[in-house]
Parts: C-alpha cells; sequence; structure tokens
C-alpha cells in the first residue's frame, strides 16, 4: 500500500517528510514534487533500490537517471573532475532547473547512470523536494513520476491516478512551476553540449559559461544507440490519442486544422486543439488553450497531454512554436510526443 502525505510547500508538515524519508532509507521509492515535474525517487547509491524506480515506470533499464542532492558539497561524493564551468553553472542556477553531468565515481552504480560512466546532478529548488532530500541525507535518483513514455505529471492528482499502488510513497504537492523536465548539460568535453533542452536556455547558458553546443541528436528522431540523458531514447511524452504537430502561418494552420477536423468527423472521431490563447476561437472544435505566452505553454504541456487522455480525444493537434530560447523546449517534447509527425498547412 502506498503511504500518501498531502504537504503544502508553504507550511511544510516535518513529520510526513519524516516518514516519506524513512521509506527512501530503507531502499524503498517515493514520488515527490519539484519545480519541473514529478520525480519518482529512490536511493541513488542503492542498486537494488534503483531497480524498484525501473520496475515502477516501465523503464528500460539503460536510461540514465538524475541524481537529485540538497547540498552542492554532494558533488564531490557523486562526481570527479569538476571543472570551472561546472562550478559557474552551480553557483549561479542552482538550486533550480538545470541538471549537469560530470564524470561518475564509483560510489554511483551502473545501474543509477544507465550503463554510463557519467553521473547527471541537479539541486531542486522546490521546498517541498528541499526538505526531503535534506532530511534523507542521501543523494536521491528520480526519473519523472509516470509510466515509461507517457507524458510527464506536472499535477499531483495525475501522480496519484497513475502511480498510487506502484510506488512505496507519494507526496502530493501542488502544481510544478517550470512544466518541464530540466535542462540537461554535459560539462564532461572542453565545449558544454545540451543534451536536453528546459527552461535554462542556450542563452541563459551562453551568457555565463560561453559557446555551448546542442546535441545534433535533437534534431533527428532515431533513438540515440547509447542514451546520455533522460528523454534522449525512445517515443516520450505520449497520450493515448495520436499527437500531430501542424507547421505553418497562423491562418494557414488553422485553415489546415479544421480541413483535418471536418474529415476527422465524418470518420467518428473525437478531435482537439492545443493552442495559444489568441488563438482558441480560430478552430471548428475543442481547443485546450497552453497560455498566453511560451512560459505558460512550457508549464501547462504536459498536463494538457494528460487532459486530452481523459476525456479520451482520438486526436490532438498542436500548434507549432518557435524553437529558440525555452520555445526549444517546447518543440523537443511535443516532437517526441507526436512521434515527429508533422503536417505542413
Amino acid at each position: 500500500m502506498t503511504l500518501i502525505s498531502k504537504i503544502d510547500e508553504n507550511n511544510i508538515n516535518k513529520e510526513e517528510i519524516k516518514k516519506q524519508a524513512e521509506i527512501l532509507r530503507e531502499g524503498k521509492t517515493v514520488i515527490f514534487p519539484t519545480e519541473t515535474v514529478y520525480g519518482l525517487g529512490a536511493n541513488a547509491l542503492d542498486e537494488e533500490a534503483v531497480s524498484k524506480i525501473y520496475k515502477a515506470k516501465g523503464r528500460p533499464s539503460d536510461n540514465p537517471l538524475i541524481v537529485h542532492i540538497y547540498d552542492k558539497k554532494q558533488v564531490n561524493q557523486l562526481a570527479e573532475n569538476i571543472n570551472e564551468k561546472a562550478e559557474i553553472i552551480m553557483d549561479k542556477f542552482w538550486p533550480g532547473p538545470i541538471t549537469i553531468i560530470l564524470n561518475k565515481k564509483d560510489i554511483v552504480p551502473m545501474r543509477t547512470s544507465g550503463g554510463l560512466d557519467t553521473v547527471a546532478i541537479r539541486m531542486p529548488s522546490n521546498p517541498v523536494a528541499k526538505a526531503l532530500l535534506e532530511e534523507v541525507k542521501l543523494p536521491i535518483a528520480a526519473p519523472s513520476a509516470n509510466i515509461s513514455g507517457r507524458p510527464s505529471p506536472t499535477k499531483g492528482i495525475h501522480v496519484y491516478h497513475e502511480m498510487n499502488n506502484r510506488v512505496d510513497g507519494i507526496i502530493i504537492g501542488g502544481d510544478c512551476t517550470f512544466g518541464l523536465e530540466s535542462t540537461v548539460l554535459d560539462l564532461t568535453n572542453d565545449v558544454p553540449m545540451i543534451l536536453r533542452p528546459g527552461s535554462i536556455t542556450k542563452e541563459d547558458l551562453e551568457n555565463v559559461i560561453g559557446h555551448v553546443n546542442m546535441d545534433p541528436a535533437l534534431e533527428k528522431k532515431e533513438d540515440n544507440i547509447k542514451a546520455k540523458a533522460p528523454g534522449m531514447k525512445y517515443k516520450h511524452y505520449s497520450p493515448n490519442a495520436e499527437v500531430f504537430i501542424v507547421s505553418g502561418k497562423t491562418d494557414d494552420v488553422a485553415n489546415k486544422i479544421n480541413e483535418l477536423v471536418d474529415n476527422n468527423s465524418k470518420e467518428g472521431l473525437k478531435t482537439v486543439v492545443m493552442c495559444l490563447e489568441d488563438n482558441k476561437n480560430k478552430y471548428n472544435c475543442d481547443t485546450i488553450v497552453l497560455g498566453e505566452s511560451l512560459e505558460e505553454v512550457a508549464m501547462n504541456l504536459f498536463s494538457s497531454l494528460i487532459s486530452a487522455d481523459e476525456k479520451e480525444y482520438d486526436i490532438v493537434y498542436s500548434e507549432e512554436f518557435p524553437n529558440k530560447g525555452i520555445g526549444r523546449a517546447i518543440m523537443n517534447r511535443l516532437l517526441k510526443s507526436a512521434g515527429y509527425k508533422i503536417i505542413k498547412a
């Protein structure tokens, strides 16, 4: 049976935190909120505990896990060859939604690192996550708290419905403020490389450490042979509905989608469009408004995909977003959700 703790991040119940920390110390699994998405955690240094994460998610065991910490000093326990750029990133952006990849020490099991000689580390800023990590005093491996391949949960109710009785503990906190998983930055080479875009953008990083590369694999739909970061392999973020991205000028996109909606209706298919607030009246079908800004789109994307399932839509069409800044992260998740299916308007 899963122990459920409802915790207000503005008034943290320390007794509930202690109960959930004890579950983690026992080598079991606990789901907790972060500022990005909800995470499914276990002791990162215990191979058997980490195996329980993979089992709960139905996750391929060669996908690396992100290790969550509460104190920068813990990096020295987990990693070696910590360079100046890593120090700058930690000082500038931690705690916050960025994961850094460094060469791992032997203390980190291969199961945690997905069989790689590197380790992915981040320090979350969510108050509940911070309280839990400080109480447990262990590095906690935690991928997103969903069935592998499904949209990542950003609301406690979604975690409860999908993962109750699959894990040992669930902390239900508030909604996640960023809504997309952390930026993943590989710092093991001379030029840092973004392996997964997120809320901390390429531009943000280049302002403090100079030139940053984008992993070429981000432009391809083929699976990586050996994923160096979560979300790089396999189809991801997919609801039961079939997702398509419609690309082109705004009015052309609306006309194309309305044409497709008419065809779907004749075939008895239930359709919804994910769009910006300004465009919601352009469509002749149900809409899910993602927000007015790209920041709101990022925050609402995963919960909107889950909502499409709850309402049993057959087909989801999404508007395309600019592939720069945080739009780069939005499009990365949308493309994977759609299996790279793009319709040109």
